[in-house]
């Protein structure tokens, strides 16, 4: 796999170093020398000040000789590595320290006029043409009763303004490298913490879309790539659990509707080839009808549970009578039990008990439950079916005195197709669905359902509903 998130990344860092890089050099430089012309400039002006009041102002009120003045000037300017004039109204230079002192021999300044230096304290260039390259010159005039008697010009060459720049543009250079070396070991280890487990989740998820279902991400982090490699895993362990339970309700499928269609198709075969005499052929009929309505009975819960997969229950809440429910429901089984000699309890805690939920759902429960339970228990005996209310909770108890469950089956009988080895061979009519609807009609309630099982000695399925009002009463 092509690492191209990372060289995506190593590509727009390389170009934000590179930007970085002419930043300081074009834009840096300039705010740079920006700031080191205002540092010095002011410098220059304020010395150029002090001069104007004490040295050039007793010059010019015969304080202090020419030669001293320049004397004084000369050294100032060596220690600041500037140039200091002393120039008079006409632009006559009479004082450099740049030269030696000749009053004899002095330069003039061609169209010397102040104004045109500007408003500014300072000035960058050549001075009315004096200097072969740029200076940063301050003047201040030089009074005396009020009158102007000349100026003083402090001269800087701009090369040093320049040297400085270079030499702090260059610290600027090597604190940027410090910091791309360090965003740059930033960067690797975001490779070795984010793309390592990033390339480990890819792997992962193509190795999903094969189809290997039991790979595993090892990402062991606390953070979000942990997180979703943990996500990616469980969703994996779920989609394989999924796919095996595909595989085992096919194979249940399939064996629970090739015993009836091998019956079928046998006893028709003989009725139509003469093995079956005319006289008998009515009784293997029935056996054909029975056999039938095992098949459509079958289906009826598939489709049921796969409404149930593919939307969900739609409930449709409506607040009925649970005990006239149970009433309804046991009498439908009046032939049977009597058959079997069964005779059917019933414990209610009231004349009325009224529950808000899915009158035909619900009766669907009763009727497995009570029909499971039927099934299962001895002839001359007895089932209860009990109701209780606490709590703004209604209980539904159906308890049978027959085989019971095992106690390594009982976490199994809410799956799908699941029958218990012993009712294999005794009830053929069982689809192993009954329970598995009774478990999504009472999940889809947001109510709970228990089993409590003795082997040899009965099972009791205990399941709760909403009271009617209850619920509206606890939301208010």
């Amino acid at each position: 796999m092509k690492q191209r998130l990372f060289w995506k990344f190593l590509i727009i860092y390389i170009l934000i170093g590179i930007a970085g890089f002419v930043m300081i050099a074009t834009l840096g430089s300039r705010v740079t020398e920006k700031a080191l012309v205002d540092t010095r400039s002011m410098s220059l002006y304020r010395e150029a000040s002090r001069i104007a009041t004490y040295q050039a102002s007793r010059y010019y009120t015969g304080d202090s000789s020419l030669e001293d003045t320049y004397g004084n000037l000369t050294a100032l300017a060596d220690f600041q590595d500037t140039q200091i004039w002393l120039v008079s109204t006409d632009g006559e230079i009479f004082l450099n320290t740049s030269e030696a002192l000749s009053p004899e021999d002095t330069d003039v300044l061609e169209d010397f006029d102040p104004i045109d230096l500007g408003s500014d304290y300072y000035t960058i260039g050549r001075f009315f043409g004096y200097f072969n390259s740029d200076m940063l010159s301050v003047m201040v005039p030089v009074t005396s009763r009020l009158n102007i008697q000349g100026y003083v010009a402090v001269h800087l060459p701009m090369n040093q303004i320049y040297q400085e720049r270079e030499v702090l543009l260059g610290r600027f250079y090597i604190l940027f490298l410090l910091l791309f070396l360090l965003f740059l070991s930033v960067l690797i280890l975001v490779v070795f913490t984010v793309n390592r487990p990033l390339k480990k989740i890819i792997r992962g998820a193509q190795e999903y879309a094969a189809g290997n279902l039991e790979y595993n991400i090892s990402v062991a982090s606390n953070d979000e790539m942990g997180y979703l490699a943990r996500t990616l895993n469980y969703m994996s362990d779920e989609m394989n659990k999924t796919g095996e339970y595909q595989r085992k309700f096919i194979a249940n499928v399939s064996h629970d509707f090739r015993s009836p269609l091998t019956s079928i198709k046998g006893y028709v075969e003989a009725i139509l080839d003469g093995t079956i005499p005319p006289e008998m052929q009515e009784r293997y009929l029935k056996i054909v009808l029975f056999e039938t309505d095992r098949l459509n009975k079958l289906t009826r819960s598939m489709l049921t549970l796969n409404n149930v997969d593919a939307q969900g229950y739609l409930l449709d809440i409506t607040d009925f009578d649970i005990n006239t429910v149970i009433k309804d429901t046991a009498a439908s089984f009046e032939g049977t039990c009597t058959s079997k000699h069964i005779s059917i309890e019933l414990l209610l805690a009231a004349e009325t008990l009224y529950v808000s939920a899915d009158y035909g759902k619900i009766q669907q429960v009763l009727y497995n439950l009570i029909d499971n339970a039927i099934k299962f228990s001895r002839n001359d005996s007895s089932i209860q079916v009990e109701t209780t209310e606490r709590h703004g909770k209604v209980s539904v108890s159906v308890r049978d005195h027959g085989i019971g469950i095992p106690r390594n089956a009982i976490s199994k009988i809410w799956d799908r197709f699941y029958k218990i080895d012993s009712s294999r061979g005794k009830d053929r009519k069982g689809t192993g669905l009954g329970l598995a609807i009774v478990k999504e009609i009472i999940n889809a309630h947001n109510q709970n359902i228990n089993v409590v099982s003795t082997e040899g000695a009965g099972t009791e399925f205990v399941f709760t509903l909403d009271k009617a009002g209850a619920k509206k009463a606890s939301q208010t």
